[in-house]
């Protein structure tokens, strides 16, 4: 029987995840052997409660594969704010605006232009 360890903490205060959030995580069996490769975007695709208090969990990694019964203490969430940011703070009235956003912010606003600037549809019957 697995004996859980305390929850990640960030200044003291516990940390709780939940399903569909981007966290980072560090593999610590690869960590610790010394290997390549053992930090990587996942999202938390379960949360698994124990009888016990427990809490692990099954996360995505977004670059592919599974990893089941991650620890907490080796996860930081990825807030969505942060990944938004340029989106939100990008300076749109000035000249050079499109060259300090990056393409995944292009798109969005792209987007967001072109379904704001149409009346919306119906979809067609058969």
């Amino acid at each position: 029987m697995h004996a859980f360890s305390e929850p990640a903490t960030a200044k003291g205060k516990a940390v709780s995840f939940q399903r569909d959030d981007f966290v980072l995580y560090r593999d610590p069996e690869r960590f610790w052997r010394g290997e390549p490769n053992h930090t990587f975007v996942c999202r938390i695709s379960r949360v698994n409660t124990y009888v016990s208090g427990g809490v692990r969990y099954a996360l995505l990694p977004v670059q592919g594969g599974f990893v089941n019964d991650a620890q907490s203490e080796y996860m930081r969430l990825l807030p969505p704010a942060d990944a938004m940011r340029d989106i939100d703070t990008a300076p749109l009235n000035t000249a050079g605006a499109a060259d300090e956003m990056t393409a995944a912010a292009m798109a969005w606003l792209t987007q967001q232009h072109e379904t704001a600037n149409r009346r919306p549809e119906l979809p067609a019957s058969d």
